[in-house]
């Protein structure tokens, strides 16, 4: 599937799951190949300009991704990714802000799940759950089933203004550490 043209590679996490973004760049050939999770998205052959931008959708939301291509010196390039109009790097660092990651086995299972603090949406291995949310005394729950079992992601105030709000993920009711992917 990927050939020898293969020169550089991401990976990028979304709510639905954690991407892998590979790009083959045939610099005596123009082509230009994007793989996300190892399917072919984007193919270009015969381009006669080598540097430039590819921009293809990421993951179930069809997150904007773009591929910068440009010449370093002589036959040398460097690639970079954005992400939603963003460096990788920022993109990532919003996320950190923005989401919540467990990953936990459950039933044999590797799961990961995210909460969108923005929405208080859910995700587990790529699918948006169906929760319930209700405000209690010390904040908020979010419950949700995985299997058997029962979830519940609790939002509380640090009481310390950097910290914010904190969320505890609860499995049967055992804290689940949080992740930090």
């Amino acid at each position: 599937m990927l050939s020898g043209d293969l020169v550089a590679s991401w990976e990028v996490a979304l709510s639905d799951g954690v991407h892998r973004i590979e790009f083959a760049h045939g610099t005596t050939t123009g082509k230009r190949v994007v793989y996300v999770n190892g399917q072919e998205v984007v193919r270009r052959d015969w381009l006669f300009k080598l540097v430039g931008k590819e921009t293809f959708a990421l993951g179930g939301a069809k997150t904007k991704a773009t591929i910068n291509i440009e010449a370093v010196s002589g036959f040398a390039y460097e690639y970079s990714l954005e992400v939603d109009g963003k460096s990788l790097q920022t993109f990532t660092d919003n996320r950190a802000k923005s989401t919540e990651t467990w990953l936990l086995r459950v039933d044999g299972e590797d799961r990961r799940v995210v909460l969108e603090k923005d929405t208080m949406d859910v995700w587990c291995n790529g699918q948006k759950m169906e929760t319930t949310g209700e405000f209690v005394d010390d904040g908020s729950e979010t419950s949700f089933t995985l299997g058997e079992h029962e979830c519940c992601i609790k939002a509380t105030i640090s009481g310390r203004k950097k910290s914010g709000v904190l969320h505890h993920f609860l499995l049967d009711g055992e804290k689940i550490p949080q992740s930090h992917s």
